[in-house]
């Protein structure tokens, strides 16, 4: 990491491959500023024909954004970078502003990259601003979390955010800027001390020499779970098939890997996909639910997932409760947090709504012994069907039926944001259900290294 002052490295964006270019993310601060001429610079010299485009996002939020996101379009004309301002419209929420700010402005950001057709959106977080991330997740307790933020993280499957100055000191970007002549905005929002971090900040600025230690802490705990998400992803590979489309077969070996810490996180991510939840069940509880198979035999259900454990293995499958209300698809809906659904020209008068358990029942149970009918049916009953006039035409997606019709299965605890440090076990789900690939990170890794492990 770079000291205190020194100025930031040469290479610093050589391990990225930004292909057709990148979106830059500017707020007219001094370390998005700072990243913004280190890019064009970078761009200039080793990209002369990549399009570099500045984003400013004006979250209306001050009188004087517009202002502000006006004086960035000057900078970025006097520097001859193209530059768009995109505003968050709408009404705010009266909590959790920054969250939801920040939601806003990752959506708006990927919005503008995909206008261009391009794939990547560069940030200009820092070596500071992964210390307060850290500071703050301690403070919650967050194990996995005081990993930090990933250099690389995929969002909604085909837009990559990425972080190259995590290893940059403010205190050298605003150097940079001082002996380049350029100036920087200071948002008084950074000073309020109603939100989480500018106290981090605060406290960090009491005690300079507690970001090492934050820092040496995110890099530990970025290394275990990157560690973890391949040991689960080495078990998914090894013990885990899909039976049907929604029906999760473990072998009965699964629970007998030594490497239990891995063989817990394989299956928090199973559970989360198989329910369609955002989130990973809680790991106390499914050391419990563990114990529970590690018996052989019993049933549960867990983040909206029943588990089944018999002689013959483990399956898992929706259950039945909580299933959507029948709705009028559109385009691209996702469904239950585990189908992304798309139509053809014909979708006119059609619901998305459960098969059920009627047309269940109906279902050709695959040949072979692998689970009991039963449990086929159960799965089958659960899965998106396209309904006209109280009539089920199908399945998205089965033959003869509603032509143009899919359902693409969702990696729902990572559709949002998937980090980098998790990419292997995501990448093992992914391919187990037949959910869209995981595209290749813009990062290279250096000689000797696991290909995307530091993602």
């Amino acid at each position: 990491m770079q000291q205190a002052g020194s100025l930031p490295a040469p290479g610093l964006f050589s391990r990225i491959d930004v292909g057709q270019g990148a979106v830059a993310a500017i707020s007219g601060g001094s370390d998005s500023t700072a990243l913004l001429i280190l890019l064009k610079n970078h761009f200039d010299r080793f990209l002369p024909s990549a399009r570099l485009i500045a984003v400013t996002v004006d979250h209306a939020l001050r009188p004087a954004s517009a202002t502000e996101a006006q004086a960035v379009a000057g900078l970025c004309a006097r520097l001859g970078i193209a530059h768009r301002i995109v505003v968050w419209e709408g009404a705010k929420p009266s909590t959790g502003i920054p969250a939801a700010a920040r939601a806003a402005r990752y959506r708006l950001l990927a919005d503008v990259a995909r206008r261009e057709g391009l794939d990547t959106v560069v940030t200009g977080h820092t070596a500071d601003d992964q210390a307060e991330t850290v500071l703050m997740r301690q403070a919650r307790d967050e194990g996995p979390g005081l990993a930090g933020m990933a250099p690389a993280t995929l969002y909604e499957g085909d837009v990559w955010i990425l972080r190259p100055l995590l290893t940059e000191r403010r205190s050298a970007l605003r150097e940079l800027l001082t002996a380049s002549g350029l100036e920087w905005i200071d948002d008084p929002t950074n000073l309020d001390h109603a939100f989480e971090r500018p106290r981090a900040r605060a406290k960090l600025a009491e005690d300079e020499n507690r970001l090492e230690g934050l820092l040496a802490i995110a890099s530990r705990a970025a290394h275990q779970r990157e560690e973890l998400s391949r040991g689960a992803a080495v078990l998914i590979d090894r013990h885990a098939s899909r039976l049907a489309p929604g029906l999760i077969h473990l072998a009965p070996a699964f629970v007998t890997e030594a490497d239990q810490p891995a063989a817990l996180h394989a299956l928090r991510v199973l559970l989360a996909v198989v329910g369609g939840t955002p989130f990973l069940p809680d790991n106390d509880r499914v050391v419990g639910l563990f114990a529970l198979l590690s018996a052989g035999v019993g049933r549960a259900t867990l983040s909206r997932t029943v588990i089944d454990a018999r002689r013959a293995g483990i399956f898992l499958y929706r259950e039945a409760r909580g299933l959507p209300a029948p709705s009028t698809p559109s385009d691209g809906t996702l469904w239950d947090g585990r189908y992304r659904i798309t139509f053809g020209d014909d979708a006119d008068g059609c619901v998305i709504a459960p098969l059920g358990r009627e047309r269940g029942r109906a279902t050709l149970v695959p040949e072979g012994g692998e689970a009991p009918a039963s449990l086929f049916r159960a799965a089958h009953a659960a899965a998106p069907a396209v309904w006209r006039d109280g009539i089920c035409l199908g399945s998205p997606g089965e033959s003869g039926q509603l032509p143009g019709a899919k359902a693409v299965p969702v990696i729902a605890p990572f559709a949002r944001f998937l980090s980098g440090f998790d990419l292997e076990v995501a990448r093992a789900v992914s391919t187990l259900v037949g959910a869209a690939s995981i595209p290749v990170s813009p990062l290279r890794m250096p000689a000797g290294s696991k290909a995307n492990a530091n993602a």
